[in-house]
């Protein structure tokens, strides 16, 4: 018996990785722990931003991102908004995956909406993410 509760204990003890990648179809980067989900795919040309969110989002012209502690801050106009889904979508996104990767938080703001992403198991899969070519499988 005290086998099994020590193994259970490690197992809490280490938090379940929220941040997950897969290489097919596309490569694809999903994060569900924090109350906004995030996806983010990249097809070989285009990279597709998709954050949702129970409670919708506000019409707002600037869509920003605020990755801390180190940074960068990002905004566009260039986002969608249909229902409680919010889409960007552009050619690079260099900024955006390394404020995934070495930052604790990214903040999402939309007009007064401010949601917040947790990225502390996101250094990995944010990793992997980066080195995927789609259409190329990965050993």
């Amino acid at each position: 018996m005290t086998k099994y509760f020590a193994a259970l204990m490690l197992c809490l003890a280490h938090p379940a990785q929220a941040w997950e990648f897969t290489p097919t179809p596309v490569c694809t980067l999903t994060d569900a722990s924090s109350p906004t989900d995030l996806k983010l795919t990249y097809d070989g040309e285009l990279y597709t931003l998709v954050l949702s969110n129970a409670e919708g989002w506000p019409n707002n012209p600037i869509f920003s991102i605020r990755f801390a502690p180190l940074g960068p801050y990002i905004s566009t106009s260039k986002h969608q908004i249909e229902g409680s889904t919010l889409t960007v979508s552009d050619t690079g996104f260099g900024n955006v995956l390394n404020g995934l990767q070495i930052n604790q938080t990214a903040q999402i703001t939309l007009g007064d909406m401010v949601r917040d992403i947790d990225l502390k198991s996101a250094r990995a899969p944010v990793g992997t993410f980066k080195r995927c070519e789609p259409g190329v499988p990965m050993s």
